[in-house]
């Protein structure tokens, strides 16, 4: 299947960054919780619990009255909506024929009383679903949403529910005078690489740390004399301080060497971090000596391999500043 261009946007649901389904109204056959988990859904045949045959998805009873399911995922990553995907993988004569999504934008922590009882924006309306499939709907809304609620008609299994957008943080919540300027969830955004064979560049700004291998980035072996890299959007115009290469679990195919580059337009690069020696299975830090305002970072690494985490340490300009509260600002008004 051709996936939609949205999809390469970060899943600001999954459980990896920090999303939580915070209520079902039933999940009888099925943990609502799998819904959000961040690989892929698995089958095995034949496998019986003392409910059926285990699944894994979220999956309710058979209904005997009008009516739908819901269950409402609190995102890890509040931001724009550019897509969701429903998968039904693995169920067959059971997935719902049909489901929609809403959303809503509220602050705090709410209850899931108190979530059910708010006005909610339909995303995705009521639309057909295919068994045994990832379902893509794009989503045109340009605002910030907080808790997403999916709907299944009348009833069913689904395995994941991911859903794509861009990250927008809250300037209330953060020291903007000292953060990760190159963290996805304070709205980094990666803008290029020169290759993703075994997983997204996404995976080198996500919260926390990699717990495996696969958490990070890593490249196919280079058979030529060129050289892997990474390009990023900041967070906002900063100037940063400290940087964090971390090759956590890269031990074989760790790169040899690494060197930052940053730009104030994306096009015209300056020195941020020489060419430096890596070495496997390490958090490496580099105080940066002579720090000069960016909005772009640019990662080499030499000749190939893996990374786990790239962090970029600083504060914003009055300029980063101001565009970090604007998007916000706009993204709440839609």
């Amino acid at each position: 299947m051709d996936r939609p261009e949205w999809t390469a946007d970060p899943d600001l649901a999954s459980r990896r960054v920090g999303g939580s389904v915070v209520w079902a109204n039933d999940e009888l056959f099925a943990e609502r919780e799998n819904l959000i988990k961040p690989e892929q859904p698995e089958f095995r045949p034949w496998s019986f619990g003392h409910k059926g045959q285990i699944y894994d998805g979220w999956e309710t009873r058979r209904r005997r009255e009008p009516g739908i399911d819901q269950a409402i995922v609190r995102l890890g990553l509040p931001g724009v909506v550019t897509g969701v995907v429903v998968d039904t993988a693995f169920f067959t004569g059971n997935y719902p024929p049909f489901a929609s999504v809403e959303a809503v934008a509220v602050d705090g922590y709410p209850s899931p009383g108190e979530l059910s009882a708010l006005d909610w924006t339909t995303l995705v309306p009521k639309s057909p679903l295919k068994g045994d499939s990832e379902n893509p709907f794009q989503v045109s809304s340009s605002r910030r949403w907080t808790h997403v609620r999916l709907s299944i008609h009348p009833d069913g299994g689904v395995a994941r529910f991911r859903v794509h957008g861009r990250p927008v943080a809250d300037p209330r919540l953060l020291d903007l005078g000292s953060f990760d300027l190159a963290a996805l969830e304070y709205g980094a955004r990666v803008t290029g690489a020169s290759n993703m064979f075994y997983s997204s560049p996404n995976n080198l700004i996500s919260p926390g740390f990699a717990s495996v291998m696969g958490e990070g980035w890593e490249t196919a072996r280079r058979r030529d004399d060129g050289n892997d890299w990474v390009e990023i959007a900041l967070a906002g115009e900063g100037v940063p301080r400290l940087a964090e290469l971390d090759t956590s679990h890269f031990k074989g195919n760790a790169p040899g060497w690494a060197s930052l580059s940053g730009s104030l337009d994306g096009e015209t690069w300056f020195e941020v971090l020489p060419r430096t020696r890596l070495q496997p299975d390490t958090r490496h830090r580099f105080p940066l000596e002579q720090p000069r305002e960016l909005s772009h970072l640019r990662l080499d690494i030499y000749p190939d391999g893996g990374m786990a985490r790239l962090r970029l340490y600083g504060g914003l300009t009055e300029r980063g500043r101001s565009e970090f509260t604007e998007r916000f600002r706009a993204a709440q008004s839609g």
